[in-house]
């Protein structure tokens, strides 16, 4: 009998236990079936009274929208070919040695056209291509180059372009935020955020045959990485305060510091170029070292920060001035100088026949001289690249600007004679003028020279005549 009770009382346990389970299971369940058909609509309910705005959360000098925004139409991404080129007038030398091809950086310094980036991103390039932030595509001639700061300037023709106006390298300190802004592995107006962690770095990546490069870098933890070359290092006003140039690193990607070239040094460098068409370096003539605790010591000096002169060479801006070999430098235009790149930049910002202050200790007491500057021949004139109108088989001549309007073209250049059987077998004629030359536009006989300087291999001709007739052709030049 009580067995049998036993029984009774766990059946009716289990009745009633799967009862309120199934209860209970329902309205859990309930809580998952959705009652809505738009999560946006559901996001919106749930958070009514949210901000959307998190701009407040942002302190305003930490806010980089603004400048990104303003900064990145005036960052182009630039492409380069290598080789028999993609202009070559021989088609089988395509088939065989298809070009290689390179990307980097470039920044646009003026609303007509002008673009700096740096020199390793355009060297040795059969031709380069210039992409803007709305996709629109150039061919760039280069105006000129400097390995010596590893800077080149660009020109494509166009107008109204957005470009970065000039801020001062020379105001920012270490710990102030800047953005970097350039194309890393091909992907388009990245910007990147970090602070100034030191200026006037040398890190011994530029050499040159006659040891005139120049190393005074402004040091970042801002991402730079390939294809960053050439961009944009800004302050948060949007002022271009360097060129990305270099990274430090083992792998070949970043690993926590960048390097630009201050704005001080690129102004000149391009003016230079755009204006002379070679870059004109004032210098003193002096070999030179930085003074530490420990050289201090062994040449018996009070002074250990300052760059010391090792020799002067004779007949050198120095030599005239009264330096002497031992002096210590310790500033240039009343900026304190404390190492040898911070010197290589404020002389070479100079060209030659500039007179500089010079402040320097001597026997414990700090002097100042008066010293004008000389170029590496020891000439204190500036010299202007000369145009030659005898190109390689051509004479040619500059074409009146009545004459350009008439055809409705924007510049020109007449091959005025024809000596070189390879111009006379390409069929091309006297009278002909040139337009462009592998996509590039020509203005005149100086412009055409800056193209041909740095072009090897075939070219592709294009223009027109005086009655109007265009015309195509190909020179092995």
């Amino acid at each position: 009998m009580k067995r049998s009770i036993l029984i009774i009382i766990v059946v009716l346990a289990a009745c009633i236990g799967s009862i309120f389970g199934s209860i209970l299971t329902v309205k859990f369940l309930d809580g998952y079936t959705a009652t809505y058909q738009s999560i946006e609509a559901r996001q919106q309910s749930v958070l009514t009274g949210y901000s959307s705005d998190t701009s407040y959360q942002v302190p305003k000098e930490l806010n980089f929208l603004g400048t990104a925004e303003n900064v990145t139409p005036g960052v182009v991404h630039i492409r380069t070919s290598y080789g028999p080129g993609e202009f070559s007038v021989n088609p089988l030398e395509l088939s065989l040695e298809s070009p290689s091809r390179s990307s980097g950086s470039g920044v646009i310094i003026s609303d007509d056209g002008y673009i700096v980036t740096n020199n390793h991103v355009i060297e040795d390039a059969s031709s380069i291509e210039v992409i803007m932030t709305n996709n629109q595509r150039f061919y760039a001639k280069l105006i000129g180059s400097d390995p010596t700061t590893d800077l080149a300037l660009l020109k494509v023709r166009a107008k109204h372009l957005p470009f970065l106006k000039y801020g001062n390298s020379d105001a920012i300190t270490p710990g102030e935020w800047v953005l970097a802004v350039g194309n890393p592995f091909d992907l388009n107006s990245t910007v990147t955020a970090g602070i100034v962690s030191a200026k006037a770095r040398n890190i011994g990546i530029l050499r040159d045959r006659n040891n005139l490069q120049v190393e005074a870098f402004i040091q970042t933890d801002a991402a730079v990485n390939p294809g960053n070359s050439g961009g944009a290092l800004v302050n948060l006003k949007g002022e271009l305060i360097g060129i990305n140039s270099a990274i430090a690193t083992s792998s070949g990607s970043y690993q926590g510091y960048s390097f630009a070239i201050p704005v001080s040094l690129v102004k000149k460098v391009m003016d230079d170029l755009l204006e002379l068409g070679q870059v004109q370096r004032g210098m003193l003539g002096i070999q030179i070292t930085d003074m530490n605790a420990a050289l201090a010591e062994d040449l018996k000096l009070d002074i250990n920060q300052g760059v010391l002169i090792n020799r002067v060479n004779g007949g050198s801006a120095a030599e005239e001035s009264g330096l002497m070999q031992g002096d210590v430098i310790v500033g240039i235009d009343g900026h304190r100088i404390s190492s040898v790149s911070e010197l290589q930049e404020w002389v070479a910002r100079n060209r030659p026949g500039k007179e500089i202050a010079v402040s320097f200790m001597r026997n414990g007491a700090q002097q100042e001289v008066r010293a004008r500057l000389r170029n590496s021949e020891g000439k204190e004139i500036v010299e202007k690249k000369a145009i030659k109108y005898d190109l390689n088989g051509i004479a040619v001549e500059d074409v009146p600007y009545k004459e350009l309007a008439n055809l409705q073209v924007e510049g020109a250049v007449r091959i005025k004679d024809i000596i070189s059987n390879k111009w006379k077998e390409s069929g091309i004629k006297k009278g002909f003028l040139i337009t462009y030359i592998d996509k590039v536009p020509v203005d005149n006989v100086e412009d055409l020279n800056r193209i041909l300087d740095f072009k090897k291999g075939g070219i592709l001709i294009e223009g027109l005549y005086a009655d109007g007739k265009k015309g195509i052709y190909g020179v092995d030049w």
